[in-house]
């Protein structure tokens, strides 16, 4: 009985190395390329570091001086404002679009291609496509606009136009929410719905009392994913306004950018990722802990 034990101890053993010797390529990598520079990220937040000169090593200092930086507080602004329109624009457009794209009639395959299609496709090369749509003097913007016989708008120019027009760009990368909804809406049974249909539920009844109800764990995730990902927004600003004109586009990643590859502060710029971190985690944790209230799951 003891052999058997010690021989089958010994089949453990050998499994448990083969099986981290597996996924051992993963954890070099994991280590060095993500673990690592997290680690080095934070210790370099608590000193001030032009990356010539050797680190120098100055406490919370970095984190104090954000309380006073003017241009913290406008970019941390302007991307609360981002967020707060853009991502319940873009999560309804892409319910909007699944919806209509749930209907079993022809070429519905081929308009959820062509709707996903941009959410693929490369940031620069949509920032620099909506840049000449944008253009005040020949973009499409303004033509539609003139045609309407509306004055023109200095959409990139004009300060006051200028993170409109990046909250309207947001919307045409709604195809991969709307593929999410389109799963949701896909595997929500039938059968809910024929015996909504008995008990003489109109169309509006069955989306509120049924479509609703059993979408809402892909609306929470769309949500989560939504608002962290509003919350890096970069490349569209770099592109296409470079944080003007006035930083009335300038956000909180674009920013950090400045600081760490522009000014070569790197402490600084690495107190303004952990303080990111923690703005986006406060109400990433805030919806997981109200979820439970709304989020229904079969």
């Amino acid at each position: 009985m003891a052999l058997g034990r010690t021989k089958q101890t010994t089949v453990q053993r050998k499994r448990t190395i083969e099986g981290y010797m597996f996924i051992s390529p993963w954890l070099i990598g994991f280590v060095i390329f993500t673990l690592g520079p997290i680690v080095v990220s934070l210790l370099m937040s608590f000193t001030d570091w032009d990356v010539i000169t050797s680190p120098a090593w100055i406490g919370v200092s970095n984190y104090t001086k954000l309380i006073s930086d003017e241009l913290f507080v406008k970019a941390l602004s302007n991307t609360l404002y981002y967020t707060v329109l853009s991502v319940p624009l873009g999560m309804l457009g892409a319910l909007l679009l699944a919806l209509l794209l749930n209907q079993k009639v022809k070429g519905t395959y081929i308009f959820r291609t062509i709707y996903y299609l941009p959410s693929v496709t490369s940031g620069v090369a949509v920032a620099l496509l909506w840049r000449w749509i944008f253009n005040p003097e020949f973009g499409i913007a303004n033509n539609i606009l003139t045609k309407l016989h509306v004055p023109a708008v200095g959409w990139l120019s004009d300060p006051k136009w200028a993170m409109p027009a990046l909250i309207i760009m947001s919307l045409w990368s709604v195809g991969g929410g709307m593929l999410i909804y389109l799963a949701g809406l896909q595997g929500i049974p039938r059968e809910l719905y024929e015996a909504a249909e008995i008990d003489g539920a109109s169309s509006m009844r069955k989306f509120w009392s049924v479509t609703i109800p059993l979408l809402t764990p892909t609306i929470f995730f769309n949500m989560v994913m939504s608002v962290i990902g509003s919350f890096q927004v970069f490349t569209q600003a770099y592109v296409m306004t470079g944080g003007g004109p006035g930083n009335s586009t300038l956000f909180y990643v674009l920013y950090l950018y400045r600081n760490a590859f522009e000014w070569f502060k790197m402490g600084y710029a690495s107190a303004l990722a952990w303080v990111l971190f923690i703005i986006i985690l406060i109400p990433t944790l805030l919806q997981f802990k109200f979820a439970n209230r709304w989020v229904h799951y079969q």
